[in-house]
């Protein structure tokens, strides 16, 4: 993981971006490292496991809410091409002031829903938004072939698999990888990184 100070100026602009609006909860805000940001860049451990260097790439962010995983992901990754989802434009106005202000380039932000969109993107994530096999109907039509969307998912993520693997196979997905990791918080909190790549 990137070392946290890189993340600082960013971290404060979101701040000031939450006073606004309601990007995430006020209880929230004294998380916002270890699980918002750290958990977005979760996605490196993927990177690793699969030898994938994402420069020149596309990512899509689906539901990207208050920006996560996409900001963090395209302040990491600036060769990496981020779409930010969302059906929510105004906190996709204030994404656009953080990544202003922070200098961050290879965002951009789009108001719509996942099904109006044509175009396929390399990579496709998506964090505290859906059941996974919602999410993967919405996420794999607009996957390249041999492309990987990454489900943020907590510990307990057996029963979506389940229920989703008929929706994934019918649209020529299969799930690639299962990565469990840690948020550094005190309590344990586990999550899980659901690779699914398309066939």
């Amino acid at each position: 993981m990137n070392n946290k100070e890189n993340y600082a100026k960013y971290m404060q602009r979101f701040l000031e971006e939450n006073a606004k609006i309601n990007l995430i909860s006020k209880n929230e805000e004294k998380f916002l490292w270890e699980k918002h940001v750290y958990d977005s860049l979760s996605l490196e451990l993927f990177f690793e496991k699969f030898g994938i260097k994402p420069d020149g790439k596309s990512l899509l962010d689906i539901g990207t809410g208050g920006g996560f995983p996409a900001l963090p992901l395209a302040i990491k990754y600036p060769a990496l091409r981020v779409t930010a989802l969302d059906s929510i434009r105004k906190k996709l106005a204030a994404i656009d002031n953080i990544a202003r202000d922070t200098g961050v380039s290879n965002i951009e932000t789009f108001c719509e829903r996942a099904e109006n969109l044509n175009e396929k993107y390399d990579f496709i994530t998506s964090r505290a938004v859906a059941t996974l096999d919602k999410i993967s109907a919405y996420a794999l039509p607009l996957l390249k072939k041999g492309g990987y969307f990454t489900a943020y998912k907590s510990k307990k993520v057996q029963e979506e698999i389940d229920a989703a693997k008929p929706v994934i196979k019918r649209l020529g997905g299969e799930i690639a990888d299962i990565i469990e990791y840690r948020l550094p918080l005190e309590e344990i909190y586990e999550r899980n990184l659901v690779i699914i790549t398309k066939k």
